[in-house]
């Protein structure tokens, strides 16, 4: 088989960058060499596009310094990459591309969007179910739609936090009791959320979602396990669902610090749920996947009270791919290991691409 050229593109533009530095190490240590030449392209916080030599230089980060410019050209008779230094430039046919980008500019349809300009394979969601999971306000519209349980909420604009903060207040009070969360409705790995026990709390945590985005989610605060499942598939690939990861968050609930700097924070495989929740759980995310168009992999992320009640979270289309993420684990636990599960993500959107 010949050798076909893989572009791996990580970085980004989003609260998520250094997540995603983590991320692409740990999937192009599992890309089969032999069958692929990997092209590492990296987008530094401020949008500047960048050929990177190697993973010792996202590992000491000293890549953003890099000095030849990168593009993915839209045209779709090129299918290629060009490489730019100076005068000096070079065009590279690309096979396929695996963007290991999380949250904004990322995971929300835009950069999808080039790429089907382009017509290059890619890993993942599409521009449709990439834009839809990314909000949490529309992902909710979606899954109310699937009669699967959630939790209430109330949407404020970032005009509201600048013109109108008691009025948003006195509208969340009086649809929600204390405490509540506060999410931007398109900020990943928790960046922006907040807890508000109280009205001092909630304008606080209302101001600091708003800076990470122009729509926020206040929503009831659901008392239980914090779980994840595992979804892959689409297209020829039956889409299936792992079981389920318990989250024992170290600080009070599962922020940016938490996730991935707060050593105490622990994931188990395959934890002990009340009632039907573990049997429950994938289905319902397979259910949501489908629902938004799903395509290639996303996890799922639930709640499970007491009483065994399963409460839908949120859905991420290009979940961490760190040494401590829970989609790698338990895609491993079920019997895939990295290697193989990087594969089938390649396999999986080339068969796209063909259908």
């Amino acid at each position: 088989m010949a050798q076909q050229t893989i572009a791996v593109i990580f970085g980004g533009q989003s609260s998520e960058h250094v997540v995603s530095c983590m991320s692409v190490i740990n999937v192009v240590k599992h890309i089969n060499k032999e069958r692929y030449e990997v092209i590492l392209i990296g987008i530094t916080e401020e949008g500047k596009w960048l050929k990177v030599d190697s993973l010792e230089s996202i590992e000491d980060g000293s890549w953003r310094d890099g000095t030849v410019r990168a593009a993915i050209l839209p045209d779709a008779t090129e299918k290629s990459a060009v490489f730019t230094e100076g005068i000096q430039w070079e065009q590279v046919k690309i096979d396929v591309i695996f963007p290991v980008l999380h949250g904004l500019y990322g995971e929300d349809g835009t950069i999808q969007g080039l790429f089907e300009l382009a017509k290059i394979p890619y890993v993942g969601c599409g521009v449709l179910s990439s834009a839809v999971s990314m909000d949490k306000v529309y992902t909710k519209i979606i899954v109310d739609d699937l009669g699967i349980r959630q939790a209430d909420y109330v949407l404020v604009t970032r005009d509201d936090v600048k013109e109108g903060m008691e009025e948003a207040v006195l509208r969340v009070e009086g649809k929600l009791p204390y405490p509540v969360f506060v999410k931007p409705s398109n900020a990943g790995s928790s960046k922006g959320v907040g807890k508000a026990e109280n009205r001092e709390e909630l304008e606080a945590a209302l101001e600091e979602a708003s800076r990470h985005d122009r729509k926020i989610l206040v929503e009831e605060m659901i008392v239980g396990h914090e779980v994840e499942c595992a979804v892959f598939g689409g297209g020829q690939d039956e889409i299936r669902a792992t079981g389920v990861g318990e989250i024992l968050a170290a600080a009070d609930f599962y922020d940016f610090d938490a996730k991935y700097y707060n050593p105490e924070s622990k994931t188990v495989i395959g934890p002990e749920l009340p009632g039907k929740a573990a049997e429950e759980i994938p289905e319902k995310a397979k259910a949501i996947f489908k629902a938004v168009d799903g395509y290639g992999l996303a996890r799922v992320d639930f709640f499970v009270k007491e009483d065994g009640e399963v409460v839908f979270n949120e859905i991420n289309t290009m979940p961490g791919f760190t040494a401590i993420s829970m989609y790698p684990m338990l895609w491993e636990a079920a019997g895939m290991d990295k290697d193989a599960l990087v594969q089938a993500l390649i396999d999986n959107a080339m068969t796209r691409f063909e259908r």
